[in-house]
């Protein structure tokens, strides 16, 4: 496994990392439900594999992934970056509306009083005395940036958390959020940008890399493998429930799929050439990308697990990254929203 530092945070973490969104159920993981036996599994592979860093939400599952976790992580807390997020949050306290999901009505809310509440929750939750990293879920431009990035460095002094950063963002919100926080922030700002990023979707990533660099700051990838879609040809059989959010994507269309089933048969030869899987692919070529990159995957199993540590050992050629980067192509999107 390879490692990078958080930003400036000096916080070492594993360049792959333990997504959990699916962990939280739910209509919009609708196939399959967590416990906490098979919690604590996922995260002794992580481990056996080298796998530090775990990501989570407050919305994965209206805290129940929170809740996995944190028993999950009970007497080995020590072998974890810990990440989770604050702004979205079902309070009915105020802020935007971001969306209504399993009978719940969920805010985008960036106040200080909201982000305290978020973290304190979610410290109560997963049974935690901090956090290592703290990502504002959708920035929020009905309040000031200041006051926001205010609250996170407070957070900072008071112990609360080590390091935090952005997702659902653009560019110049991270050139905002490093500027608020200014020469006397602890790690010189965001150490975290988390955007949508994959071989099919990579324009908004590749927006964001320069701005990256200069605010000093690592970029992380989520749907890198598209919910399950470049997992290979078996995975466009499945069907999934409206509110499933593998339903709600691009690429659960039938031209979509047709397309893609093409797409792994000219695939088909690196799977041989670098012993792999189509997932490793994938993965892979993500990693070519920005020298700064995490992969930020949603693995469910040690199986799958296993198979995603195997795409640190592929050494994806150029020419072989350039030849799956034109196969796409055609069916590229250029803005997802998940």
């Amino acid at each position: 496994m390879e490692y990078k530092v958080l930003g400036r945070s000096g916080i070492k973490v594993s360049q792959l990392a333990l997504g959990t969104w699916a962990l939280g159920g739910g209509g919009v993981w609708s196939d399959r439900e967590s416990d906490e036996e098979g919690t604590k599994n996922l995260l002794s592979a992580c481990k056996d594999h080298g796998i530090n860093y775990i990501d989570t939400a407050p919305v994965y599952g209206m805290g129940r992934s929170e809740e996995l976790l944190g028993k999950a992580l009970k007497d080995r807390r020590d072998d974890f970056i810990v990440q989770s997020k604050c702004s979205l949050n079902w309070r009915l306290e105020g802020g935007k509306l971001q969306y209504e999901r399993d009978g719940y009505r969920v805010d985008r809310d960036t106040r200080p009083d909201a982000i305290r509440k978020d973290v304190d929750e979610i410290l109560k939750r997963m049974d935690l005395d901090y956090l290592d990293s703290l990502m504002v879920h959708y920035v929020c431009d009905l309040w000031p940036v200041s006051d926001t990035v205010g609250a996170l460095e407070d957070l900072i002094k008071e112990g609360k958390i080590r390091c935090y950063g952005i997702s659902n963002s653009q560019p110049k919100d991270l050139s905002d959020y490093c500027e608020a926080a200014g020469e006397g922030s602890a790690n010189g700002g965001a150490s975290l940008v988390q955007e949508f990023f994959s071989v099919l979707s990579p324009f908004h990533g590749r927006d964001y890399f320069d701005t990256c660099t200069k605010c000093g700051a690592s970029f992380q990838t989520y749907g890198v493998l598209e919910e399950g879609f470049l997992t290979g040809p078996a995975f466009l059989d499945k069907e999934f429930k409206k509110t499933d959010i593998r339903a709600r994507i691009p690429w659960y269309g039938e031209d979509y799929k047709a397309e893609l089933r093409k797409v792994f048969v000219r695939w088909e030869p690196l799977l041989e050439k670098y012993g792999c899987s189509y997932a490793d692919l994938a993965l892979a070529w993500a990693l070519k990308q920005y020298e700064n990159m995490s992969l930020l995957v949603g693995m469910r199993t040690q199986k799958s697990v296993e198979d995603s540590v195997k795409a640190f050992e592929i050494g994806l050629s150029d020419e072989d990254a350039a030849f799956m980067e034109d196969s796409v192509k055609h069916i590229q999107v250029e803005v997802l929203d998940k």
